[in-house]
């Protein structure tokens, strides 16, 4: 097929979409390009969705629609992918300035001299370094979310409910 020829319908005869264990359907090669080419040739044509439904093989007009925004992800990812990457680089460096504030020994200032103990020795201060730890978790927090790496909430329930209906004898509902 030369590169200005549009695809015939049979040639996207309807795809079988393959499933997961769950019943979810998972997107192969094969739909993945189709998406591809119905996005192309939907932003070259700007016809209805029941006509690329028709001409690429979707089942509807709604698959066709999902299809061209799933295609439309796809051109996306790389983008999205090197903006992570970025930001992730960012709370990388951000990350090393706390650890090196939390390493460094902090003395106690009070109206701007060093405050010394009994044996001449300045005083340590752990506020600065404390405020570093907290601002280290938080960073690491926001990479854990940058990164999908936090692990959903899940809710744990046990036992039973019983239902008790007043005023009505349990025989005259059988």
């Amino acid at each position: 097929m030369a590169n200005d020829e549009q695809p015939e319908p049979d040639e996207h005869e309807y795809l079988e979409r393959p499933r997961d264990g769950n019943g979810k359907y998972l997107r192969s090669m094969d739909n993945v390009r189709r998406d591809a080419a119905a996005a192309e040739y939907w932003a070259e044509h700007r016809c209805t969705y029941q006509e690329i439904a028709d001409r690429f093989g979707y089942y509807d007009r709604g698959q066709a629609w999902r299809g061209i925004q799933s295609a439309k992800r796809d051109v996306a990812l790389p983008a999205v992918t090197k903006l992570r990457q970025a930001e992730s680089e960012e709370l990388d460096s951000l990350y090393l300035m706390a650890l090196e504030i939390i390493e460094r020994n902090h003395v106690v200032v009070s109206h701007g001299r060093v405050v010394c103990g009994d044996d001449g020795k300045p005083l340590l201060d752990d506020g600065p370094r404390l405020q570093a730890i907290q601002t280290a978790l938080r960073i690491r927090d926001q990479y854990q979310n940058l990164n999908g790496l936090k692990l959903p909430a899940k809710v744990e329930h046990s036992g039973g409910v019983k239902f008790e209906i007043v005023g009505v004898d349990p025989q005259d509902l059988v």
